[in-house]
């Protein structure tokens, strides 16, 4: 999926440049993005827009700021950028998968949608050109919402005014060291919605000859499903998680039990494929998030601890003891690779592009299942909870159960889950320590600080909050290795531990500024206002 279009855009610069002009290339005024022709031909235009689509993640930058990473020890090796990144520092790395690698790949995706955009209105934007200008704008609109999660606070209705969003530019830039300035996240979160709202209507899959790869039509609801709900819309998300879902959600739910028999190569094959119902788009990237996941790097992962207590064998209403695979319904618990220091599932590796086989070079690629059903489902159940719909609510919740847990193991057998169910198990758990100490101090009920005071009032309710504690973690185990832990910690106020060997642990506090990561500090030395962290 890393386009020739892509690959010569490259070459256009000796160094990925800051679409910005916060690192600007010379040439940029002199070379349109394909470095060929001018962009006015419909064919073209189509072509460029392979090239719109976010090439990088955020994956290691949200994971190693989460919850969902330990400190094996001192003894073990990590990264400077790792390292940083796990204790909440700014990020001076600029290699893959750091905060500058990101920005720049993200903006100048983006230049690419400008670019079609422009080339559109200049044809007279026909209407034969609707479906591939809805895909330059759900490109752009994405590339924004990558980098607001990361790079911004999560989106709170009564500070979003005061909180720093991230500039949105809507044209090509019109010369070298154009001035932008940040906005706020208000204005940020309304002109992604723009977008999404201009685009929605005119999606076609017809133009695609792969659709998993672009914004076919549930891919496009299923963004705007989790848009809404980090934009606390939470009727909006449920109409357009329907449009994904249809009237029988299981068509587009991931059937774990044929991946049960398969070997950690042919599970991972398996699971990026496109022709899996539940996998609605697939973003290709350049990322050695595969190698790290997988503990490469041994000292901060996702460890034995991290496993028993927090996340597939943590006490949950299908796990009757915490630490153990028996009497444990999760079905994903089965295929956990790994050593103590880092347990993973094989859903994200990687694969190597030699660009010089002599010199053993090239660059390193995932492909992250970025929307899903059942990410989707999870966004509906979770809209329903705060509506307080608790009967459609459960009725997803009870989906993912049916989808993600065997129906008998040991003493266990899946049941439904009821209200009364849901509280009884709940109530019965003591809120986690934000600083655990000994096993008993963990649990997956956490103490939240909503992000906004009408999401606070409605987490008021036990009701309520019973259910969000569990959604959150199905959703955690869904979207594990993905980052967005991470976007869930932040949106809830959830306060949690980064422990250091032989030095004080770390404590992220709710409404914490370094969950808005730093930029990059080129950028900023050009102008751009800092993140205060």
């Amino acid at each position: 999926m890393m386009s020739h279009i892509y690959n010569t855009y490259m070459r256009v610069c000796s160094a990925v440049f800051v679409v910005l002009a916060l690192v600007a290339c010379d040439s940029y005024l002199d070379k349109l993005p394909d470095d060929r022709a001018e962009i006015d031909t419909e064919s073209k235009v189509t072509k460029l827009l392979v090239s719109a689509y976010p090439q990088v993640s955020s994956i290691v930058i949200a994971e190693m700021s989460s919850d969902n990473v330990d400190d094996n020890g001192a003894q073990y090796g990590t990264s400077p950028d790792l390292d940083e990144l796990y204790r909440f520092k700014d990020v001076s790395s600029e290699s893959f998968d750091t905060p500058r690698f990101f920005w720049n790949s993200c903006y100048m995706t983006l230049a690419t949608a400008n670019e079609a955009l422009a080339a559109i209105d200049e044809m007279g934007n026909p209407s034969s050109l609707s479906a591939q200008r809805a895909e330059a704008l759900l490109c752009r609109a994405l590339n924004m919402f990558q980098m607001v999660n990361v790079f911004c606070m999560a989106y709170n209705p009564d500070s979003a005014s005061v909180y720093l969003g991230l500039p949105y530019p809507t044209k090509p830039e019109e010369k070298v060291g154009q001035h932008y300035e940040r906005g706020t996240l208000e204005a940020t979160y309304a002109q992604i919605a723009a977008d999404i709202e201009a685009a929605l209507p005119y999606v076609n899959d017809q133009i695609y000859t792969v659709p998993k790869y672009h914004f076919n039509q549930k891919a496009a609801y299923a963004f705007a499903a989790r848009f809404y709900l980090y934009y606390q819309k939470y009727d909006k998300c449920v109409e357009y998680a329907d449009k994904v879902l249809g009237t029988n959600p299981t068509d587009y739910m991931r059937n774990l039990a044929p991946y049960m028999t398969l070997g950690y190569q042919d599970f991972y094959n398996r699971y990026i494929q496109s022709g899996e119902n539940c996998n609605l788009y697939l973003m290709p990237c350049y990322s050695i998030a595969g190698r790290i996941l997988r503990g490469s790097y041994p000292r901060y992962c996702h460890n034995y601890s991290t496993t028993c207590n927090e996340t597939y064998l943590a006490r949950a209403p299908w796990n009757a003891t915490s630490g153990t695979l028996s009497n444990n319904l999760l079905t994903i618990g089965n295929q956990l690779y790994g050593t103590d220091r880092c347990l993973f599932v094989p859903k994200m590796l990687e694969t190597f592009e030699f660009t010089d086989k002599v010199l053993q070079s090239g660059r390193p690629h995932i492909v992250d299942t970025y929307f899903t059903g059942d990410e989707t489902l999870l966004c509906r159940a979770e809209a329903y909870a705060l509506l307080k719909d608790s009967v459609h609510a459960l009725q997803d919740m009870n989906v993912w159960c049916r989808m993600n847990l065997d129906a008998a193991s040991g003493s266990m057998v899946r049941t439904e889950l009821t209200m009364s169910s849901v509280n009884t198990f709940m109530n019965r758990l003591k809120y986690a320590l934000v600083t655990p100490v000994e096993d008993t101090d963990h649990s997956i009920r956490k103490v939240m600080h909503p992000q906004g005071s009408a999401l606070t009032a409605i987490l008021e309710d036990t009701n309520t909050e019973n259910l969000i504690q569990l959604i959150l973690h199905m959703r955690r185990i869904t979207t594990m290795f993905q980052g967005l832990r991470f976007f869930d910690v932040k949106r809830y106020g959830i306060e949690f531990t980064h422990k250091v060997d032989k030095e004080n642990p770390i404590v992220f506090k709710a409404g914490d500024l370094r969950g808005a990561i730093q930029l990059p500090t080129d950028v900023i030395n050009a102008g751009l206002e800092a993140n205060p962290r």
